[in-house]
């Protein structure tokens, strides 16, 4: 069994991998703009930290975010659409592979991110950061993978493969500007900084921030909100899915292979 994990987490790790229009844009947009506007044209310090580091965790939220959704959302979808999903489900592999396989790909390449990000910020940010500190931050990072990716896959499961990428990047581009992660939360108006915490970034970003000192110290309240907001939308794309798409993910193989061969 845990082949079959490994196994379909490499090579979905490697096909996106080697898939230029997903691993470029989602690895080396983030960290562009926290090149151009942390490194390059850094403003004054903000919640007493520099725009370096501040950046890091909003722009570590941004990258993360893409990752996942686009990971789960348009991949799903294209999966769903072209009969590939319906293909895993009648092979005698478990289907939770298939789900964790994308929850490892998104934690790899929010691994990367994050990773290219501090290591320009630690070198030529002059960001300075404890190990505990960077520790903190990737384990964040990291384990945000996790409410995006339910995003997505809720996307994936209601939307079409040829309108799943418009989708996404009508959830992924104004969500990340009202959760402040493009301009700090405080700069903007105070009616869109009252709206910003019904959107899972922005609670990520507070975590995030939560790790210099540059946000307030409820991280319950945030980690409790990114949980809720997991399991709403898993909820969600568990009734979107229907009853054809509900099979038993943790059957065994054996049991898999048994219902094949009754099945034909």
């Amino acid at each position: 069994m845990f082949s079959i994990y490994y196994k379909e987490a490499k090579y979905e790790f490697l096909r996106l991998l080697r898939f230029p229009g997903f691993s470029l844009p989602t690895i080396l947009f983030p960290v562009m703009f926290y090149v151009l506007f942390g490194l390059v044209l850094p403003t004054g310090p903000s919640a007493g930290v520099t725009a370096a580091k501040y950046l890091l965790g909003t722009y570590g939220t941004f990258g993360v975010m893409g990752v996942s959704l686009f990971g789960f959302g348009v991949s799903v979808s294209n999966d769903r659409g072209y009969g590939w999903l319906e293909l895993k489900q009648a092979s005698p592999m478990p289907l939770m592979a298939y789900f964790v396989a994308k929850l490892a790909m998104a934690a790899l390449f929010s691994l990367a991110v994050t990773g290219i990000m501090l290591g320009l910020g630690l070198t030529l940010g002059h960001v300075e950061m404890s190990a505990i500190e960077v520790a903190r931050l990737v384990s964040i990072l990291v384990l945000g993978s996790i409410p995006f990716g339910a995003m997505g896959l809720l996307v994936g499961h209601t939307a079409k493969p040829t309108s799943a990428s418009a989708i996404v990047n009508c959830l992924y581009l104004p969500m990340s500007f009202l959760s402040g992660l493009w301009v700090p939360i405080q700069f903007l108006p105070q009616a869109l900084q009252n709206f910003a915490v019904i959107f899972p970034p922005y609670h990520m970003g507070r975590l995030a921030l939560g790790v210099f000192g540059a946000a307030d110290d409820h991280w319950i309240t945030h980690a409790i909100a990114l949980a809720g907001f997991t399991m709403l939308f898993l909820g969600a794309a568990w009734l979107f899915s229907g009853p054809h798409a509900r099979p038993n993910w943790l059957a065994s193989t054996t049991n898999a292979s048994q219902g094949k061969v009754a099945t034909n």
